[in-house]
């Protein structure tokens, strides 16, 4: 039970796909260095990933306010000193790298956001991994993708069905679209991993 001024907040779809997530990101981060979480949500990966992974800096960003007050109360509850307090970033302002390149940033992560948010998030996403990531550096993302313009599963299909009622710019993306822009930022496919409830991890690294 939490008290009334936790600010925590709580996604029910982390513990079910946490394990595999991490289970993908130790296969394929550099040895060391500093991790950038775009859209890191309620908090719950940033703190539970910078627990399994000590040999990292992860570094948590969210757009929305409250967001980050749950990021820095989940940060606080289960304390890591390898998860820093979450920063405002906003991959839908073009200019959202600028500041960063001192955090000698090798890997982006970004779970479950580009089909909740418009096109040209992920555009910004790619765009900013390919000006931020050093040669050799990771751009990991999850959630659902349509592949060859077709969903992978029916429940896909519902779910980007069920987007699109909430807001039309929302929905299931393309992953040949993705790797395509990608590939247009310097950063090459190494891989897809099947991942829990029909999702897929991609990945893909700077040139």
């Amino acid at each position: 039970m939490t008290c009334e001024n936790d600010l925590r907040q709580y996604a029910p779809a982390t513990q079910r796909n946490r394990d595999s997530i991490l289970e993908t990101l130790v296969s394929v981060l550099p040895p060391v260095g500093n991790i950038l979480e775009i859209a890191s949500g309620t908090g719950e990966h940033a703190v539970y990933f910078a627990s399994k992974l000590q040999n990292y800096q992860w570094i948590p960003s969210e757009p929305d306010a409250m967001r980050r007050k749950s990021i820095d109360a989940w940060q606080k509850f289960c304390y890591s000193p390898n998860c820093q307090s979450s920063l405002n970033i906003d991959v839908l302002n073009s200019t959202w790298t600028e500041g960063l390149k001192n955090l000698k940033i090798i890997a982006i992560v970004n779970i479950n956001m580009i089909h909740i948010s418009p096109w040209k998030a992920c555009l910004g996403l790619i765009e900013g991994a390919g000006n931020l990531l050093p040669s050799g550096g990771i751009l990991y993302l999850y959630g659902p993708y349509k592949q060859g313009g077709k969903h992978t599963a029916p429940s896909n299909q519902l779910f980007d069905e069920s987007l699109s009622l909430q807001n039309k710019a929302w929905g299931v993306r393309n992953l040949e679209d993705v790797i395509k822009i990608s590939q247009q930022q310097g950063l090459k496919f190494m891989k897809i991993v099947n991942m829990p409830v029909n999702n897929l991890s991609v990945v893909l690294k700077k040139n």
